[in-house]
């Protein structure tokens, strides 16, 4: 019996292209059989944001994080010609035409496919998100939980 393949991806970019290239890759992998770990970190914990506003008790700074930050994968802005908001809209408009799947959809095709979701933990605290603004069904795990997943990767990707 051979072993399972093993593809681990740290998303740490809160761009939508590069949130998408991540997600393309990674049910690729798993469509291949792979056991895929997506590890959000830093900006790409933006990917799995809720779109809706969660009432949860935070400080001040915590606040103007989630203020700032874009609230759900569909709310990302794009890593060039991002145009304050239009460069996404043109480029959903077009994907639409070309019937590509959209982030949402990528991620949701990802855990449908069981693609291990994780949302890291040290970064959730230094920027003030709470697991109930989290997606439904993702684990929550530190850096030392990623690394033991990508020291069996055949496959590790930073984006």
């Amino acid at each position: 019996m051979t072993e399972k393949k093993k593809t681990t991806i740290v998303l740490f970019s809160g761009d939508y292209d590069k949130a998408m290239a991540a997600y393309i890759i990674a049910n690729g992998a798993a469509a291949y059989d792979h056991e895929v770990t997506i590890f959000h970190t830093f900006w790409g914990l933006n990917a799995l944001r809720k779109n809706e506003n969660v009432p949860v008790k935070k400080g001040f700074m915590e606040k103007m994080f989630g203020k700032m930050m874009p609230r759900g994968a569909d709310k990302m802005g794009l890593s060039k010609m991002n145009f304050a908001g239009f460069g996404p809209k043109m480029i959903k408009d077009i994907m639409k035409k070309h019937n590509a799947m959209s982030l949402p959809q990528l991620i949701e095709m990802a855990q449908e496919q069981d693609v291990k979701l994780v949302a890291c933990t040290m970064t959730m605290d230094l920027l003030g998100l709470k697991q109930e603004e989290l997606l439904e069904n993702i684990e929550y795990a530190g850096v030392a939980a990623y690394l033991a997943d990508a020291q069996e990767g055949n496959v590790n990707l930073f984006i």
